[in-house]
């Protein structure tokens, strides 16, 4: 792949778009704590990984409303319940994106000499790590009727140690939505789309965020989609998948 710059991101936290009021991303990074098991018969240190962490850094306007979705009606509540947050790295269909379960910590103000207001947000992971993944929808995906998206391939063969994802629901209106994945060996050619087992989020009514996942062992195929059923006339929304390479254990 070329080398990008960081221009056309995109930043969503549990069902908002705050990419117009994000001045900068600090901080993505997680993965887990080395721990030391070197022998005394070692020439070098032996290490094993530890407890999973991860955190998610920006930096803000100042933009009080009176949108639902300005930065400072939203952040500045400092929610104590979990946030889920995705950062896109561009909006194309099947770009990376970061996503994170975690607690709000800060919003604290700086006023510069120059008279810019920001502020400083940091979100820490709870129960989960940090999980690049990839986007499933080109930024905000807007569905009027039941849909079938389009595919995106995740590289040769299956895997064997299941997926995680992330919803952002944005608007709707309707009774209800459900967003699920269904995947295919080879882009429905000859192996039809089929649902993915534990892959269906909950039916969503309104704005808001979810994460599910499958099971740890689960075969997941090399292509994935995501479909829309439900009674509806609108849903905006975005999805992430992280397909897991490696066995993950939370």
């Amino acid at each position: 792949m070329s080398k990008q710059s960081g221009l056309g991101d995109a930043l969503f936290i549990s069902g908002y778009d705050l990419s117009g009021d994000i001045q900068a991303v600090g901080n993505i990074g997680g993965g887990p704590s080395p721990l030391e098991f070197t022998g005394i018969n070692k020439s070098a240190y032996e290490r094993k990984g530890g407890r999973l962490d991860g955190r998610l850094q920006v930096t803000t306007y100042f933009n009080p409303g009176p949108e639902a979705d300005a930065a400072h009606t939203l952040l500045s509540a400092l929610p104590r319940t979990d946030v889920i947050a995705s950062y896109l790295r561009g909006t194309t269909l099947g770009g990376p994106s970061a996503n994170i379960v975690a607690k709000q910590i800060g919003y604290d103000g700086n006023r510069g000499d120059d008279g810019a207001f920001t502020f400083a947000v940091e979100g820490q992971s709870n129960s989960y790590t940090l999980e690049w993944g990839r986007s499933m929808t080109a930024g905000l995906r807007t569905d009027t009727t039941a849909t079938n998206g389009s595919s995106v391939d995740f590289g040769t063969g299956s895997t064997s140690f299941g997926l995680q994802a992330y919803l952002h629901v944005f608007a709707f209106t309707g009774t209800s939505v459900t967003v699920k994945l269904q995947e295919s060996s080879d882009d429905g050619d000859t192996d039809a789309w089929a649902d993915v087992t534990g892959g269906a989020f909950a039916a969503a009514t309104g704005v808001g965020a979810q994460r599910i996942q499958t099971a740890r062992d689960q075969t997941v195929e090399r292509y994935l989609r995501v479909v829309t059923t439900g009674t509806f006339t609108e849903a905006v929304f975005a999805v992430s998948v992280i397909r897991n390479d490696v066995e993950v254990t939370y």
